[in-house]
């Protein structure tokens, strides 16, 4: 007789999640995520999802009416931007400076685009001269870049190229997936047109939510297309009946997903977005004086991103055995590189709860050790009293 298979209780390691994303959920969010569910149109999940609405306007910086949760992650984000905005034919200047503009640049493509990208070094920005070049030689009227690109480590000055887009008659699409909630955005004083992020970044979230908003600009690009948008799931013209304009059915809502992106909205409420804008800037900033009295170099010289810190693996040093260690060891989760950057980096996810004085020192004190370990020149204790007399000022 066969023995039949048993399958035990779930019993995943309590790590601390300094990676790329996704990052530690805060207690309030999985506490908001056990309430009881009701039905997707019940009233009370109509106030929950006007609340929702409101908090997103808040946290984006903006006015504008369509501000909601995508079901589906960052990425369903992005296609939903792109393939709302772009038709067949249409020319779009995408910036290409890492992995996820490359992204955007397939999507465009994919949507029967025209992708004029406009690139730059992986660790450097997209000049507002270059973006003006491409939108001179062309007929794009929209632009796309990231605001902070997750596979480097770079945040991208988005004012100047706003002006320069807006000179062109061309609508602004930006990828605010690891900015949102951890450094500064403001979607009407930058002169967004679209912006999307993710659930499971700077706000704590599980994946599988993608907050977006549009301007009145963008939503009349949308409603006057010559063609149907290729996706019904992620048509914005059906999503806005659904959340804005009187609950027509679209699909069965993640109740206990925006009951916890509710939550995580109210916690970046209650702190201000400028008091967690300048807590994820100073610790960033200690992180980086600990990194490089350590003797390491960070991969983005100038315009670094404060929720995602990338380091330069130096020569000599596996990249992986690093990270094994840090995991193995002291319960701690950073990422590798992608692409270009595969074993060429090291990924510091600073996000949301997760940005605080405590994790900076662990993660500084465990790099130190595993570094020692793997035979790198490094003084014990250099790194974390760097970052130290950050704190103390």
């Amino acid at each position: 007789k066969v023995q039949a298979k048993v399958y035990r209780e779930l019993n995943p390691p309590n790590l601390i999640l300094m990676g790329p994303g996704p990052s530690n959920v805060d207690p309030r969010v999985l506490k908001a995520m056990s309430s009881p569910i009701v039905g997707h149109l019940d009233p009370f999940f109509l106030e929950v999802m006007d609340e929702t609405v409101e908090l997103l306007r808040y946290l984006f910086r903006t006015e504008n009416r369509f501000c909601v949760p995508l079901s589906g992650t960052g990425t369903a984000g992005m296609e939903a931007a792109i393939c709302n905005i772009v038709e067949k034919g249409d020319e779009v200047v995408v910036g290409v400076n890492g992995f996820f503009g490359q992204r955007m640049s397939e999507i465009v493509s994919r949507c029967g685009g025209k992708s004029i990208e406009v690139k730059a070094g992986w660790g450097e920005i997209i000049t507002k001269d270059a973006v003006k070049e491409a939108l001179s030689q062309s007929k794009a009227k929209v632009v796309a870049v990231v605001h902070g690109e997750t596979s480097t480590g770079v945040i991208q000055p988005i004012k100047e190229i706003s002006k320069v887009a807006k000179e062109y008659g061309a609508l602004l699409l930006v990828d605010a997936v690891t900015s949102l909630a951890g450094c500064e955005l403001d979607v009407d004083d930058f002169g967004i047109d679209i912006c999307y992020s993710c659930s499971q970044k700077c706000l704590n979230c599980p994946p599988g939510l993608a907050p977006i908003t549009l301007n009145d600009r963008a939503l009349e690009k949308v409603k006057n297309r010559k063609t149907p948008v290729q996706s019904w799931y992620l048509d914005l013209s059906l999503i806005e009946s659904y959340w804005l304009q009187g609950r027509a059915y679209h699909h069965t809502a993640p109740i206990s997903l925006i009951y916890g992106l509710r939550e995580a909205l109210r916690i970046a409420y209650e702190e201000g977005f400028e008091r967690r804008w300048e807590r994820h800037k100073k610790n960033s900033l200690a992180l980086t004086n600990g990194i490089e009295a350590m003797g390491l170099k960070m991969h983005a010289p100038n315009h670094r991103l404060p929720s995602l810190n990338s380091v330069d693996v130096p020569q000599g040093v596996s990249e992986l055995e690093i990270r094994r260690i840090l995991l193995n060891k002291f319960g701690i989760e950073i990422g590798g590189g992608l692409g270009l950057l595969k074993d060429k980096i090291w990924r510091i996810g600073l996000m949301g709860m997760n940005s605080s004085e405590r994790n900076v020192v662990l993660v500084l004190e465990a790099f130190e050790r595993a570094l020692k370990e793997k035979g790198f020149p490094v003084k014990l204790g250099e790194g974390v009293r760097a970052a130290m007399e950050l704190f103390g000022h």
